[in-house]
This record gives C-alpha cells, sequence and structure tokens, in this order.
C-alpha cells in the first residue's frame, strides 16, 4: 500500500520499476565574508546524505560566483569525512579547464574515494566570455575551441591514452606518457550534462551517461517533460547499451512533510518567485526551466509519475534550491530520503 492510500488519498501509481539510484545536488553558496563556514555546510551536508542513505551527492560549479568555484577540491575533502556515498559533479563546465590538467585531478580524488567519484562535464563558451577572456585565456581567447573536443581529450586522458612521445628516465626522474595517476573505470563514470537534442545523440555516441537537469531548449515542443522524454530517447537509441544506458534526472523538489510553517511559507515563496519562467521559452536559445515541485511527498511523488520524462528514468539527482539555509536542507534531505523515496518505490537503506 502507497503512503497515499495509507493516508485515504488519491493512490500513487507504481512505476514499471522502483527508483533506484537516489541522488541529490547542492550549489553549494557561501557568505563571501565567511567562505569556509559555506563549504563546512556543504560537507555536513554530503555526510548528512550518506547518513540518510542516499547513492550519491553532486555538487554544482560556480565561476566567479560566491557557490563552489572548486568542485574537485570539495569532493576530496568529502571523499575522506564518508564511505560509501558516491560524489558526483553536475557539471564542470569544460571550457574553462585544461583537460589534461583536470583528469590528473579526477583521477587522484577518485583513488582517494576508493572508486566513488562521478565526473559530470557540459561544453560551450564560458559565461560572459567576453568579460573574462582576457583573465582566463589572454593569447589564446580567439583560438580557443569550446566544443566537444575537449570532452574527447578528457576522456582519452582518463583512458590512459598517450599525453606525450615521451617516457622513461632523465636523470633521477621517471616520466610516463600517460597522466597519472591511473583510476581504472573512471572514464566509465564520465557523465554529459545536456539539454539539447544534439547534446543528447553526441552523449550517446561516446558511450557516455547522461545528466539532465530542470533546464532543456525548445525544439520540437515547449512542453519541458515531454522536451526531456524526447532527449532521453534520442540518447538512448544512439548509445551502445541502448536502454540500459544511464540516464539521471535532476529536478528541484521541495518535501513540505517535516517542515515548519516558517519553513512552508519561505519555500512557497521562493516557488512562487521561480514559477514565471517556466510558462514560456526563454530568450533566443528559447531555454525551457522546468517548474518546481513543492507540497508533500506524496503529492511530489503523484507529479513525477505524471512526468513523461521520469517514467524513463531509474535514477534521480534532486537539486537543492538555492538559497535556502542549512538547517532549511537538512529538512529537505530528510524528508527526500524518508518520505519521498518510498512513495517512489525506494526503500531507505540507513
Amino acid at each position: 500500500m502507497t503512503a497515499a492510500q495509507e493516508e485515504g488519498g488519491t493512490p500513487v501509481p507504481l512505476p514499471a520499476q522502483p527508483l533506484r539510484q537516489l541522488g541529490f545536488l547542492t550549489i553549494g553558496l557561501f557568505d563571501p565574508a565567511d567562505p569556509g563556514r559555506g563549504h563546512e555546510s556543504t560537507l555536513r551536508l554530503i555526510e548528512l546524505g550518506e547518513e540518510l542513505g542516499f547513492d550519491s551527492a553532486w555538487v554544482r560549479h560556480r565561476h566567479l560566483q560566491y557557490g563552489i568555484s572548486s568542485p574537485v577540491a570539495v569532493l576530496a575533502a568529502a571523499s575522506q569525512r564518508t564511505e560509501r556515498i558516491e560524489l558526483g559533479t553536475a557539471v564542470i563546465p569544460l571550457g574553462w579547464e585544461n583537460p589534461l590538467r583536470l583528469a590528473e585531478d579526477l583521477a587522484t580524488v577518485d583513488l582517494l574515494s576508493g572508486g566513488r567519484l562521478n565526473p559530470g562535464v557540459s561544453v560551450g563558451r564560458p559565461g560572459h566570455y567576453d568579460r573574462v577572456a582576457s583573465a582566463l585565456y589572454p593569447h589564446t581567447a580567439e583560438a580557443e575551441d569550446f566544443g566537444y573536443d575537449r570532452v574527447r581529450r578528457l576522456l582519452d586522458f582518463l583512458r590512459g591514452e598517450p599525453a606525450t612521445d615521451f617516457d622513461g628516465v632523465e636523470g633521477i626522474e621517471v616520466y610516463s606518457d600517460r597522466v597519472q595517476p591511473v583510476s581504472p573505470g573512471l572514464a566509465g563514470r564520465l557523465w554529459y550534462g545536456g539539454g539539447s537534442l544534439r547534446s543528447a545523440r553526441w552523449a550517446g555516441e561516446q558511450g557516455l551517461s547522461l545528466l539532465t537537469s530542470n533546464v532543456v531548449r525548445a525544439e520540437e515542443s515547449e512542453d519541458f517533460a515531454e522536451i526531456q522524454r524526447s532527449q532521453i530517447a534520442a540518447f538512448r537509441a544512439r548509445h551502445p547499451e541502448g536502454g540500459r544506458a544511464r540516464v539521471s534526472q535532476g529536478l528541484v523538489v521541495i518535501p513540505t512533510d517535516s517542515a515548519s510553517a516558517g519553513q512552508r511559507a519561505k519555500y512557497r515563496d521562493y516557488v512562487r518567485g521561480r514559477t514565471p519562467r517556466t510558462a514560456a521559452p526563454q530568450g533566443p536559445a528559447r531555454t525551457v526551466f522546468a517548474p518546481d515541485l513543492i507540497g508533500t511527498s506524496t503529492e511530489i511523488a503523484e507529479q513525477l509519475y505524471s512526468h513523461a520524462a521520469f517514467r524513463e528514468v531509474d535514477e534521480v539527482v534532486f537539486a537543492l534550491p538555492f538559497s535556502f539555509g542549512h538547517e532549511d536542507y537538512v529538512q529537505i534531505l530528510t524528508d527526500i530520503a524518508t518520505r519521498l523515496a518510498p512513495a517512489l518505490g525506494r526503500q531507505p537503506t540507513l
């Protein structure tokens, strides 16, 4: 019997298969006057996620903002404070990165974590590139390629493809022609964050896993769920594993089961302020935003089961709202793990 049936409400439809992987995503905001406190809060949330039985914890990547700018470093710290939970980035924008150097960092953290790292990446010109190019690429700004080749290079380095034609001994120094360290299996855990049909198809052709979020591009439709469902289908149609290819859905969900009256009011004001952007495609790129899901876990489960794209996945990385306090995130994560997850067919693994 579902939670809704026990409470006398509308029955929650049962999925074809229960939720298999439960994750959460945080931006890791901090006060610029006290950034250490914000980073510590993020680490404590990851520890809490492990205690609550989440399968994965993911961090966003923000440059020149008051959020996590170095997710790999944060996850290195998290790897030493947890034992089981998988650690992911959603996503690292490769336009800001040197793939060889990033491969070194990712492999190092994966080894430190015992093989728990799930790197998520994306491509494209860095945001506000005209204003940051002179600082980021002072001599090569116009020559930089921000396309898929950066992902291919990263994959090659993670797989142990040669990075140079030199190896051997020089004096007392020993050199490798491959990026070191090597972490076996890491390349097979690379995710691509895509929001268009083109990126979904490309990720499938490369054999990557697909991270979907609450932002897509309107191409064949203006309905968010249908757009995302179409992208998932396009990804799996091109992927070597077909329907078994991994896709994780990331929507903002705010369960209110154990929230105080003050928290519920704050949460609803937050959602109300963000809802207008979901009414129609935004800007020249025709960006479509998913509505935030707020309510009891039973109500959110009903909305998810009526969501065309959610019915195509068995993995989720629910996104925490941007601007709440630590105690709010504790309540939301606890309700997701102990109330919403069971309503989605997954029992807590405490």
